[in-house]
């Protein structure tokens, strides 16, 4: 079941003040101690509530909790990702990449039964010290905590692998919002008619980047509605289910007049394929971000244009948001047509954005209240 002793050597053991220490073995076969306890009565019911707890431990369970405590941290990492059905392309590739630039350099080779509160401590000071970007360390420790939150609750980590752990706080910049005016000049600068195509979906509906590539004349399903059904992924280069969508599952947009007419004349000019796509490729079926990001990062800066300073493509998609906003649209449909998981993502990303609001609630209660203060 377990000894208990003193780690002292006095000659009546029994009658001084140390405390005692225990020894035991979990359900996973490993060699533990625990030590604090005042009196041998303190110490044996300790032992009995464990051996009882042991006793109650399924030989499954059991043999689960070995196989994972003593697995190596690196090959947990891939255990886990294997075991994910729901993960996505884009989420299974960050955390490989998170993972072998910076988990499995520093932890890899650490059984998951050692990990405690100060190993996560040291492994975080060490980011700190290798200058490793304050959103990286982020992404990292929420990977790390997900690892290990898992582990414990499998029972390889006895104790809580976090516990007063101080975890990385990391404050995302504002979005920088272009003027319509910026807009326009950088779809002229860039002299492509692909790209304005495609900056006319971001700016106009609200299109996530992969989302305005893989636009569609036949998902125009009325005079200002657009169906968003799919987007070209940025990895694979080819058509994938939406974002915090299942396969088959769509959102609809506003789309005003100006962009269906946008729409319409560019397949005239420059028609589309059999399916209804409109930015095809120079090789492949559908333009990729490579091509995008050839016009933003190589062709644009030596352009006689403004951009303001912070701003990346998706700034295209903020001036939608933006757009919405100062026209009193309720932040509740934004985030439906942004396709944003939850409505507190909107909220966090334009809050500020959001036209004041105490004034004007003010004058509208005054109509309610100017007779009952006369």
């Amino acid at each position: 079941m377990g000894t208990f002793d003193k780690p002292c050597s006095c000659k009546r053991p029994t009658q001084c003040q140390h405390p005692y220490f225990i020894r035991y073995r979990d359900a996973g076969g490993h060699q533990r101690e625990e030590s604090g306890f005042r009196t041998q009565d303190d110490a044996k019911d300790r032992l009995v509530a464990l051996y009882a707890q042991k006793s109650k431990t399924p030989a499954s369970k059991a043999e689960l909790i070995r196989h994972y405590g003593q697995m190596r941290f690196e090959n947990f990492v891939g255990d886990y990702v294997g075991r994910q059905r729901r993960l996505s392309y884009g989420t299974v590739y960050e955390y490989e990449h998170l993972a072998r630039n910076h988990l499995i350099p520093e932890l890899g080779s650490r059984r998951v039964e050692t990990f405690t509160p100060l190993v996560v401590e040291n492994f975080l000071t060490t980011m700190d010290r290798l200058g490793t970007p304050d959103p990286t360390q982020f992404k990292v420790f929420v990977l790390l905590k997900t690892l290990l939150l898992d582990a414990h609750r499998k029972g390889a980590i006895e104790g809580h692998p976090l516990e007063d752990v101080d975890a990385p706080q990391y404050e995302a910049e504002r979005a920088v919002v272009p003027t319509k005016e910026q807009v326009i000049a950088i779809k002229a600068a860039a002299a492509s008619d692909r790209f304005s195509m495609f900056v006319d979906m971001m700016a106009g509906c609200g299109l996530r980047n992969g989302e305005a590539l893989a636009l569609n004349v036949n998902n125009i399903v009325a005079d200002d509605v657009y169906r968003v059904t799919e987007q070209v992924h940025y990895r694979t280069k080819k058509l994938e289910k939406l974002k915090h969508r299942k396969p088959g599952e769509f959102r609809e947009v506003p789309l005003p007049r100006s962009i269906r007419e946008s729409i319409e004349r560019f397949a005239e000019k420059h028609g589309t394929t059999e399916d209804g796509y409109l930015l095809q490729g120079t090789r492949g079926k559908h333009m990729n971000h490579g091509t995008i990001n050839a016009i933003w990062y190589r062709k644009l800066p030596g352009k006689n244009v403004y951009i303001p300073r912070g701003m990346t493509i998706y700034g295209n998609r903020h001036f939608f948001a933006s757009n919405c906003l100062a026209h009193n649209i309720p932040i509740t449909d934004v985030a439906d047509w942004m396709g944003h998981k939850s409505i507190e993502v909107t909220f966090r990303i334009y809050r500020h954005l959001m036209p004041a609001s105490i004034g004007r609630a003010a004058k509208l209660l005054d109509r309610g209240l100017h007779d009952l203060a006369a």
